[in-house]
This record gives C-alpha cells, sequence and structure tokens, in this order.
C-alpha cells in the first residue's frame, strides 16, 4: 500500500503544467483569449495559429500560415489508397470511421520524412500537416461510403474555401453556405482544446517517453473515440434518435418525461449531459446550441420539433438531476440539422482537437519529464510460492 493520494480517475489531481489552455468554472480559455470571445470575433485557423504558434497572428502571419494548410492538403496516394481498402470494411460495419481515421494518420507518420524528429521546428511543421491533411482524410472517407468520386484529390479541396468550408466541400462536394461554414468553424473553435482531458493526456503521456507526434495523435484519437469523451456527440444524437422512435414524432411532454424516468431508473447513463470539471454549465454548450437552433429554425418544423426535443430532455436533466449538458450535445444536434453523417462527428472533433493535441505534444516535448504515476495496490496480501 502507497501512502500517496489516490482518486479514482485522477479526479482532482493536477498531473502538470500548461500555458495553453485553462478550464475553469467560469471561463475556457486558450492561451489568454476567452472562448466566447473567439467563438464570436475569430476565425478556426486564427485559433489554430493561437494555439500550435503560441500568439495571435497579424494578418501577414495569418496569410502565410493559411497558405501552408491550403498546400498540405492533399493525400499521398497511399493513404487515398488505404481509405478506398477501407470502403467495404466501413459499409459492412467491420470498421467506424474512427479507426479508419487512427490508421490514415499512423501511415502519414510512416511517410512523413521529419516523423522521427521531436525538434520543435519539425513538430510544429508537422503539426500543420496534420492540421491540414485530416479534414481531407474524413472528406475523401465519406465520398467512398458514399460510393462517390472523390473531391478534388489532387488539391485536397477548394483553396479558394476557408478549413470549414472546404471540410464540408470534401464530405458532401456541395459548396457549404455561409451560415452553414460558419457554424461548422464555431464549433472547431469551441472544440480545439481543453487542457487534461482523456486524449489529450493519453498524447501527452505517450509523448513524454519521447516517441513521435503521428504516435501520440495516434492514441490521442484511439481515447477520443471513446462514447465516454469524443464519442459521446454520436451517443447523444444516437439518444435523441431512440427517444424520437419511442414517444413519436409529436414530441409529447409525458412521453419524453416517461422515457427519461425509465431511463433514471434503469441507470442509464445518459450521453451528452455532466463534465468532469464544469458543475455549472459548459460554457460552449449554449454557442453551440444557439447557433445550431438558428440553422433548425431555418431549415424548417421538423427540424426545429429536434432541438425542442432535446431542450425537453435538457430540462428534466437539470430539474431532476441537476446536471447540465456539455458541449457533445447540442453538436449532435447541430451536426444532425447540417445533414453530417452521426459517424462522422468524432471524427470532425479530431480535424478541431488535432490543434490542442500538438500544441500539448510540443509542450511536452519542449519541457519533457516521463509520465509516470504510481497504482495503489489492492490485491491479495504476500504469499509464499511453496507453501
Amino acid at each position: 500500500m502507497t501512502t500517496a493520494t489516490a482518486t479514482k480517475g485522477l479526479e482532482g489531481i493536477i498531473a502538470g503544467d500548461t500555458q495553453i489552455c485553462s478550464v475553469e468554472q467560469g471561463a475556457l480559455i486558450y492561451r489568454g483569449y476567452e472562448i466566447h470571445d473567439l467563438a464570436q470575433h475569430a476565425t478556426f485557423e486564427e485559433v489554430a495559429h493561437v494555439l500550435l504558434v503560441g500568439h495571435k497572428p497579424d494578418a501577414k502571419e495569418l496569410q502565410f500560415f493559411k497558405d501552408e494548410l491550403i498546400a498540405n492538403r492533399a493525400l499521398p496516394t497511399q493513404v487515398v489508397d488505404f481509405l478506398h481498402a477501407a470502403g467495404p470494411m466501413l459499409r459492412e460495419g467491420t470498421a467506424v470511421p474512427m479507426d479508419v481515421l487512427r490508421t490514415a494518420v499512423s501511415i502519414l507518420g510512416n511517410m512523413d520524412k521529419e516523423s522521427q524528429s521531436n525538434s520543435a521546428e519539425a513538430n510544429l511543421r508537422k503539426a500543420k500537416r496534420l492540421t491540414a491533411k485530416i479534414p481531407t482524410i474524413i472528406g475523401h472517407m465519406q465520398t467512398i461510403i458514399d460510393g462517390k468520386e472523390l473531391v478534388a484529390p489532387n488539391t485536397g479541396g477548394d483553396a479558394k474555401l476557408s478549413h470549414a468550408a472546404n471540410l464540408l466541400y470534401l464530405m458532401s462536394g456541395k459548396k457549404p453556405s455561409t451560415e452553414f461554414a460558419h457554424v461548422v468553424d464555431v464549433s472547431l473553435i469551441l472544440y480545439a482544446e481543453h487542457d487534461y482531458n482523456a486524449s489529450t493526456f493519453a498524447s501527452r503521456v505517450i509523448s513524454a517517453t519521447l516517441s513521435d507526434m503521428h504516435g501520440a495523435v495516434t492514441g490521442a484519437i484511439a481515447a477520443l473515440k471513446g462514447p465516454l469523451h469524443g464519442g459521446a456527440n454520436e451517443a447523444a444524437m444516437e439518444m435523441l434518435r431512440e427517444i424520437r422512435a419511442d414517444i413519436g414524432p409529436a414530441n409529447d411532454p409525458a412521453k419524453i418525461e416517461a422515457w427519461m424516468h425509465k431511463a433514471f431508473a434503469d441507470k442509464r447513463k445518459l450521453m451528452g449531459f455532466g463534465h468532469r470539471v464544469y458543475k455549472n454549465g459548459d460554457h460552449r454548450a449554449p454557442i453551440l446550441h444557439g447557433l445550431g437552433r438558428k440553422i433548425a429554425e431555418g431549415r424548417g418544423p421538423e427540424f426545429v420539433r429536434l432541438f425542442e426535443l432535446g431542450e425537453k430532455v435538457e430540462k428534466i436533466m437539470l430539474d431532476e438531476k441537476q446536471i447540465h449538458p456539455n458541449v457533445d450535445f447540442p453538436c449532435g444536434m447541430t451536426y444532425f440539422v447540417m445533414d453530417i453523417p452521426v459517424p462522422q462527428y468524432t471524427p470532425i472533433f479530431v480535424a478541431s482537437r488535432i490543434t490542442g493535441w500538438c500544441a500539448h505534444i510540443m509542450e511536452q516535448h519542449a519541457n519533457n519529464r516521463l509520465i509516470r504515476p504510481i497504482a495503489n495496490y489492492t490485491g491479495p496480501k504476500l504469499k509464499k510460492w511453496n507453501g
């Protein structure tokens, strides 16, 4: 038995220092900038520069950064060939998009001439390449699932489109509306960074061994896949689909309450609610909820009813369990009313969080100490093998 402090899930334990992000009850801050300020006034490219390079870019720096991303969007032939090979597995369900994305990133690592270098300069270049290519992986993967031709495989999209707009274009083959592109841009900002969350911490543990950036990102993707982390946005939407199927389209309050009370009685975990740090509500959730509801109102009553259902579920959770929604709950509804396929919700999360992960990997490599906690042994007392 150790006398060191033990806490399940490392809850409340400070595991290290970071200059990248502060997650507080009253604010979410990226390198000194508060999330509401960023969501209202910044673009994802600007936020990515803040996280990766370390400061707000001026006009010249921003244009150079955007040009670098655009120049690195296209995928190597080997990755495209793998995505085509994965198509049948995706359609049959033996693979899911997060697994395919994880493997594609690993292949990129095998092909990157700087993959084994952990220098600050090489890491920053790799971070930009990953930020540029992950949306292309997602877009090509979706068109392959849909049985369509790849969109602009030689360039990775349209150089005139923003990072968010190009992601939607690659997935659908259609240039998105300004409103749709803006909503996805804000969602990428909201998801970009969140201090020592499970996937980021996984990336820091891996990079603390002095493993490479691609390896650390691959591990982070595996961590994000889980429904208790990044996969919660998909799980939240699937839960709402289940409620709608069970109660019908009318959003009858009595039926919604009955469904929720049964879920409570069955001790079912309702996805998209609660947060390890935020006890008084997730700062990001109202931002995305408002944007998503506006999209729904523009698309018609069927889409508004989804948000009305979600709002009723939120009220019951808050009134009876005092649990607030986290950002994954409105994200699921918002992406759904934009016709984004549900299995791509978490990969899009990766397209955002790659900036935070890479920032943490670079920070870890720059001031490294192996992360090696100790365990509280609860097994049998000492015994003799013979006797």
